[in-house]
């Protein structure tokens, strides 16, 4: 007797497959384009010269003088690879001295490193709740949160993007559960680039008994006087209890930190799955991230916060100024906070594909995100600028897109 079902029919039939394929045959898929040069603000894409504004380079240091000597002189001294977990023999120096800075950095007991951002807020949030928790999360956290939240097996309660009325209710309802409670929000969302009003956020969960995570994936080495992120920029580090972080956007490099109580994070070490059982950052990852983190918390760091966010700012209005439906900067307290991803909406998935070509054709690479990346109906260029964009970089951008939308077709 065989299965009625085969298990690959849904990879062989699924419901945009058509779509995939057209656009296939179109030579407009956006995604797995090959880089064939270093990372900037131009770069080498198959074959030719782009202007980049689709990096999570924001501060440009994957192409720092300092930082890739830092990443050749741990490949020299450690070799090209650990081959073991942090939780073995994939523990060095390192490691050990970078948790030290970053934690320093962020003003915490202690900070742990995971090979990537994605087993970051996995190792955490998967190893902290358990069956008869609840954990309450916005609609719109990045996937790691959004799987590390199934994976736990936790009660889940979301509440619709920065809604926090409905937070509030969330919290009311956690509160017969039974279990602990932990909110988790971005503190900068990746697609919309828009902040959470965090402040607000950590009133509630005080009022209710929660903890509070955030992810600043994409606030730290950006937002606040010491690049810690949005906690910091809105003044409630004391009142967030956990503050994930990458290496992979603004620290030039590739792996993820849990930032928070020395016990909470030892407790971390000796339970996360995540952890222990992932083979550790490669050495020349680990070199190029603390030598990044350095020059982050330096004078030359300030500046380069100041350039980045002028230059979406400038992005911004821009593209406003064309008539693009950009999503605007958030206001939280009375003050205007940009962030490096500034996004222009289109609405329909194929009028975007169709536009993301012409810029690719026209020399400029930016994210396309369509469904399930965003809502249905919600499509959207997702460009994000870098500290190392020039005026001119940018105003060739719009230049590009004014034509870009001019050649298309009429609805």
């Amino acid at each position: 007797m065989t299965t009625a079902i085969d298990l690959f029919d849904k990879a062989r039939n699924h419901e945009r497959l058509e779509l995939l394929r057209a656009a296939q045959d179109a030579d407009m898929v956006p995604y797995f384009r090959t880089l064939e040069g270093e990372a900037g603000p131009v770069v080498r894409m198959e074959g030719r010269d782009r202007l980049m504004l689709g990096s999570n380079n924001y501060l440009g240091l994957t192409g720092n003088q300092r930082v890739k000597d830092a990443a050749r002189a741990a490949l020299d001294e450690y070799g090209t690879a650990l081959t073991g977990s942090r939780f073995m023999n994939g523990t060095i120096p390192l490691h050990v001295a970078l948790e030290e800075e970053l934690a320093e950095w962020m003003g915490t007991d202690d900070a742990i490193v995971f090979t990537a951002g994605y087993l970051a807020n996995v190792g955490c949030i998967g190893t902290l709740l358990d069956p008869g928790d609840t954990v309450i999360c916005d609609s719109g956290d990045h996937a790691s949160i959004l799987d590390a939240v199934q994976m736990s097996r936790a009660r889940i309660r979301p509440f619709r993007h920065n809604r926090l009325d409905k937070l509030e209710q969330m919290l009311g309802r956690a509160a017969t559960d039974g279990g602990g409670v932990l909110v988790v929000v971005d503190g900068v969302f990746s697609m919309e680039g828009d902040v959470a009003d965090l402040p607000r956020i950590a009133e509630l969960c005080s009022a209710h008994g929660a903890r509070l995570m955030v992810d600043e994936a994409h606030g730290a080495g950006v937002l606040g006087a010491r690049g810690c992120g949005a906690s910091e920029l809105l003044g409630v580090e004391d009142k967030v209890d956990i503050r994930m972080g990458t290496f992979s956007k603004s620290l030039a490099s590739c792996g993820g930190f849990i930032a928070g109580p020395g016990d909470v994070l030892e407790f971390l070490r000796y339970q996360s799955r995540a952890f222990m059982f992932t083979a550790s950052a490669v050495p020349a990852a680990v070199g190029a991230a603390r030598e990044a983190l350095r020059i982050t918390r330096s004078p030359e760091g300030a500046e380069l916060f100041e350039r980045v966010l002028d230059n979406a700012r400038y992005l911004s209005e821009g593209l406003a100024s064309l008539g693009f439906d950009v999503i605007p900067a958030t206001e939280i307290d009375g003050r205007t906070i940009h962030t490096p991803i500034v996004p222009a909406l289109i609405g329909d998935d194929w009028k975007a594909a169709l536009m993301w070509k012409v810029l690719y054709d026209a020399g400029m690479y930016v994210n396309l995100a369509i469904y399930p990346a965003v809502q249905r109906g919600g499509a959207l260029m997702r460009t994000s600028v870098m500290a190392t964009h020039e005026k001119e970089h940018l105003d060739r951008a719009l230049e590009m897109f004014d034509a870009a939308r001019a050649s298309l077709p009429a609805e």
